[in-house]
């Protein structure tokens, strides 16, 4: 399984096109094959910070999604609207546990 977290840092100006934006892809990104769970968050000490949680079955998944439509178009867009470094991790994850 691969998880990936994106941190995007949205120009306060520029907000409702950054959700209108983030909420299609978001959308779009959890209809694909091989997404486990993909959400779109708003920060709540922050509401400029948009943080993205992606989970894949594969590798083979996030290519994928990567190259997707939607997920190019929506790259073209992101200079519209961020105000800031974007940050992207990505985890391998062998095992996980539900807690609660």
């Amino acid at each position: 399984m691969i998880l990936q977290y994106a941190i995007i840092p949205i120009d306060p100006d520029s907000h409702d096109e950054a959700i209108e934006a983030l909420t299609e892809l978001g959308q779009r990104s959890r209809e694909e094959e091989g997404v486990l769970e993909y959400r779109v968050t708003t920060d709540v000490d922050d509401d400029a910070v948009i943080r993205i949680f992606e989970q894949y079955e594969d590798e083979e998944a996030v290519e994928a999604h990567m190259t997707s439509e939607h997920f190019e178009a929506f790259q073209e867009q992101i200079p519209d609207f961020v105000g800031g470094e974007v940050e992207l991790y990505k985890y391998e994850v062998s095992d996980s546990t539900q807690l609660m």
